[in-house]
């Protein structure tokens, strides 16, 4: 069983690295396309691969005008704060980690919503989902960082079940010498 939880606690590293890779990746492709704008393939990657991270930049620019924030103001920090996690197995840091990573996969998805143009009816009209490489980027980074957060959760609950268990156990000693003494 130690062995298994041990995974879990490993396990929970998976969302803030999918998420520093993916940002990394997207920072690389806008960089890459600066120093080479006639290429084909490096339009396509930023804009059909990465596209997630073009339009929740938009929606940042409008409101902070940093570049790079979604890397070294998100992701990042997030990798060094789950690292440290991982390296002094810090509950704390791994939980924090976890949580504003999906937080901040909730606001991609957020992002994406936002850039597509809106009408104005009273009707369930259909909601904007990136197709094709653009489809997966979001959905690995959406699924690694929600599994991190329920892995976190997971082993939140199973560490108060062992301190309940750990109670009950000093407590019931207590429990049979009261009921014999009466």
């Amino acid at each position: 069983m130690a062995c298994f939880m041990n995974r879990l606690f490993k396990l929970q590293f998976l969302g803030p690295c999918v998420l520093f890779a993916a940002t990394l990746g997207a920072e690389l492709a806008a960089l890459a396309l600066q120093y080479a704008p006639s290429s084909e393939l490096l339009w396509f990657v930023n804009l059909r691969i990465f596209g997630i991270f073009q339009r929740s930049h938009a929606l940042l620019g409008s409101l902070v005008g940093i570049d790079g924030l979604q890397f070294f103001g998100v992701a990042l920090p997030l990798f060094l704060l789950a690292c440290l996690g991982l390296v002094v197995r810090a509950r704390p840091a791994f939980t924090i980690a976890t949580h504003l990573s999906a937080g901040y996969a909730g606001f991609l998805v957020y992002a994406w919503q936002y850039g597509v143009p809106t009408s104005a009816h009273a009707s369930l009209g259909p909601v904007a989902v990136p197709t094709g490489a653009g489809l997966y980027v979001m959905a690995t980074i959406l699924g690694a960082c929600l599994l991190s957060f329920a892995i976190t959760h997971l082993l939140y609950f199973q560490a108060v079940g062992q301190e309940i268990c750990a109670l009950a156990r000093w407590l019931r000693p207590r429990w049979t010498i009261a009921s014999t003494a009466a």
